[in-house]
């Protein structure tokens, strides 16, 4: 027996979840799962093949009819099942995700309760689904609204929240009637087989939710097929856009949330010890692989040199280890693939002209240094025009661009082809309402430096950064997973003799 072969045997095999049950499926390909702390491999994940993604769709297309008319408050009680449960396996989902991610425990356990809070929300369906009635339009006619389920829905969701995305979607799809198919990321993919089983517990009826591992084969699978009524992802730009483009040329409803290049304005009146602060959190926690993390700090007029002494010596001490002890501020990267792309980041800012102040290469952390980790960097005289200001580097990168003015810090935010969040740091309330109304971005944050939307709003980004025309989750959810029906009715008592040849009015 190989050394490969036998290494493979030994490792723990994931499944597919269909139709409520563990499904191995057909597939010879598999994908490796790591630890990023260790950089060892701790499981198989299967890729799925067409067949797999079918089966699941079928198995949501069965279960739909009977869902779809269960009653919502029905539906509720099983999604506040669910919610005990998650409180009652909030560690163990917190576990999860730090050894397969890789972020520090505490951050994990932010990500499980607003994933909870999601679900939260979507337990207030019998109140969310009430519509509009009008009594008497005109003629005996009395009109009002329903909305209801699309069908089938699926979700493709990133590797750098396996917990918070997927909620996103599912609850809210499934207590509007829909049933689902996730595709999470093969990176970090067993919260989503324990979120499944944990649905089962709760009382979930067999093939409402599956969830089907894979790759571009799984995704463009679920793309293509016929069943599938709509499609909800979260990643990059160039995949959101393909997505998108994919779906509706098929008839599908889409909503792609891609990529984004976050900034903090920092006036020369604000608080430089809360900037401080909110930029270490925001820049370097998840070691930056956030949707919402901030890569850039606008230095308004002459608040720069200050601005970087301060950071200079908080980023050389970011305690930095592995996810599950106690002190660590930052972990490791996601993958030894991840982590050269960011290093290749870091390369290109030296050689387009950007000063290096803190250099994260070739960190090593004591007994897991094949572990994939990288320091916090950060870049001071960053250009508009250079790589590492125009893409996402999705790492512990902070850069800092200087304007001389409010104006000009305005102008740069809203010239970004990315416009998913910013904040601005100041003590002036007219420049923070002037910066609210002028900024063109979906998320705004004012002295506050990740504004993530809660559970009962809506998250999204506008430009390149959001594909389609909802929001995530929230009221904007609501609206993506149901239909909007229009009802008119009238008694035949109420009918008068006769053809009626002019349009009808109220009267």
């Amino acid at each position: 027996m190989s050394e490969t072969h036998q290494r493979d045997t030994q490792l723990r095999t994931l499944t597919h979840f269909i139709n409520g049950q563990a499904v191995a499926g057909t597939s010879t390909r598999f994908g490796e799962v790591f630890n990023p702390a260790l950089g060892d491999v701790t499981a198989r994940v299967p890729l799925a093949h067409v067949a797999e993604v079918d089966a699941a769709v079928a198995a949501a297309q069965a279960a739909f009819p009977a869902w779809s008319e269960t009653a919502p408050i029905k539906r509720a009680r099983v999604l506040f099942k669910f919610k005990e449960l998650l409180d009652r396996h909030h560690d163990e989902l917190a576990e999860l995700i730090t050894r397969e991610h890789g972020k520090v425990r505490s951050d994990a356990h932010g990500e499980v309760m607003r994933g909870i809070e999601i679900v939260e929300f979507a337990c207030g369906i019998p109140n969310l689904l009430k519509t509009a009635f009008t009594d008497q339009i005109g003629g005996g006619i009395d009109n009002w609204n329903l909305r209801q389920p699309l069908g089938v829905v699926a979700g493709v969701t990133p590797f750098n929240f396996p917990m918070m995305v997927p909620c996103w979607m599912f609850p809210l799809a499934l207590a509007c009637g829909n049933t689902f198919v996730l595709k999470p990321s093969e990176r970090d993919p067993s919260a989503a087989i324990r979120l499944a089983e944990l649905f089962k517990e709760a009382g979930l009826p067999d093939g409402v939710f599956n969830v089907v591992h894979g790759d571009k084969v799984a995704v463009d699978a679920l793309l293509a097929h016929p069943g599938i009524s709509a499609l909800s992802f979260v990643g990059s730009t160039p995949i959101a856009e393909y997505i998108y483009t994919e779906g509706t040329k098929r008839g599908k409803r889409v909503q792609a949330l891609g990529g984004a290049k976050n900034h903090l304005v920092v006036m020369p009146d604000a608080d430089l010890d809360q900037v401080v602060d909110a930029l270490m959190g925001a820049a370097y926690g998840s070691a930056g692989e956030r949707c919402m993390a901030i890569s850039v700090a606008v230095a308004v007029g002459p608040v720069a040199d200050e601005l970087v002494e301060r950071l200079t010596p908080r980023v050389q001490a970011l305690k930095i280890r592995n996810g599950l002890d106690a002190d660590a501020e930052m972990g490791p990267l996601v993958s030894a693939a991840h982590r050269a792309k960011v290093e290749g980041y870091i390369q290109a800012g030296i050689t387009e002209g950007a000063r290096l102040v803190v250099d994260g290469r070739g960190h090593q952390v004591a007994l897991h240094e094949r572990g994939f980790f990288l320091g916090g960097t950060l870049f001071d005289q960053v250009q508009t025009g250079m790589t590492i200001y125009q893409e996402e580097i999705f790492g512990p990168v902070l850069c800092v661009v200087r304007v001389p003015d409010f104006a000009a810090a305005v102008a740069l935010v809203n010239a970004h082809e990315f416009a998913n969040g910013v904040s601005c740091f100041t003590s002036d309330g007219g420049i923070a309402r002037a910066f609210a109304r002028q900024i063109q971005v979906g998320m705004v944050g004012i002295n506050v430096p990740i504004p993530v939307p809660m559970a009962w709003h809506s998250f999204g980004g506008w430009k390149r950064s959001l594909f389609g025309d909802h929001h995530a989750y929230g009221e904007e959810g609501l609206r993506f997973y149901t239909r909007y029906k229009s009802v008119m009715q009238r008694w035949p008592d109420s009918i008068a003799k006769g053809a009626e040849f002019t349009m009808p009015v109220a009267s």
